[in-house]
């Protein structure tokens, strides 16, 4: 039985959400439910859209992202755009059996709790947390104790597309599209009102001024044959190594994959 304690509030939030992009923040954290069950955990989130989720997992969880803000000088912005994209909004596995909401593996010098789950190979060790608040301590401490980072740290707090493109630069993910994902959340949920700012930047031009930004290529469209396969939500290399009866190693010699991380629609060669 997993530790996980969602956070929920009054369902007439949804309602008047449903449908609308734009997030309404509520001045108090919703209410604690406390002591559900896998399935009642599993009948809530059923009964969202995605859409609704999100706007429950920002209302949610914000006030800990400001909080950690404060603390670190990490925009809320980036760690509320993080933790949607890495835990599903709250509904990833890794979120729901371990309050990990970052994805954040073990590393050699943990020594909190763990758990075993399938990613880039079986049974990988991630980081196990009490609830969802130790996860976002972590995270921040993470991203500051590490030199890569450090650079991050010298930008300004609010300016949240040089802060997602600089964790892309970093190499906190290899998925190409990273940083922009970031971004489309960041605008897409008004997020950068949880920096304190008025307005969104203008991220076409913030862009075009980072030195450090590269604009995601299209690539050119591949057909599909029986000798490929193409990326799908929820997939890893071992669940596709798996089902399709190939080495782990053969698919990252033969596509040349380096990191954790797959795309969506991403095209694996098999042979």
């Amino acid at each position: 039985m997993c530790n996980y304690k969602p956070l929920i509030f009054i369902f007439l939030f949804f309602l008047s959400s449903c449908g609308v992009k734009k997030l309404s923040y509520k001045k108090k954290n919703p209410k604690k439910i406390e002591n559900k069950s896998n399935r009642s955990i599993n009948r809530f989130f059923n009964s969202m859209s995605s859409e609704e989720r999100t706007h429950w997992y920002v209302n949610t969880y914000s006030k800990i992202a400001i909080s950690e803000m404060k603390k670190f000088g990490i925009p809320a912005s980036i760690t509320m755009a993080q933790g949607i994209l890495e835990s599903s909004s709250g509904r990833g596995q890794l979120a729901l059996k371990s309050n990990n909401h970052f994805g954040i593996k073990c590393h050699s010098g943990w020594k909190g709790k763990k758990v075993y789950h399938d990613d880039d190979e079986k049974g990988e060790c991630f980081r196990k947390y009490k609830n969802p608040e130790k996860s976002y301590r972590d995270h921040s401490i993470f991203l500051e104790s590490r030199d890569r980072y450090n650079s991050l740290f010298k930008l300004r707090k609010n300016n949240y597309v040089k802060w997602a493109v600089g964790l892309k630069q970093a190499g906190y993910a290899t998925d190409p599209a990273y940083a922009e994902k970031l971004i489309s959340l960041i605008e897409r949920y008004e997020l950068w009102k949880l920096d304190g700012s008025k307005k969104p930047l203008n991220s076409r031009k913030e862009k075009k001024n980072d030195k450090n930004y590269k604009p995601v290529t299209k690539k050119k469209e591949i057909k599909i044959s029986s000798d490929s396969y193409v990326v799908k939500k929820g997939d890893t290399l071992y669940s596709i190594s798996k089902n399709l009866k190939i080495s782990i190693t053969d698919l990252i010699n033969i596509n040349n994959i380096s990191g954790n991380n797959l795309s969506i629609g991403q095209v694996l060669k098999l042979k």
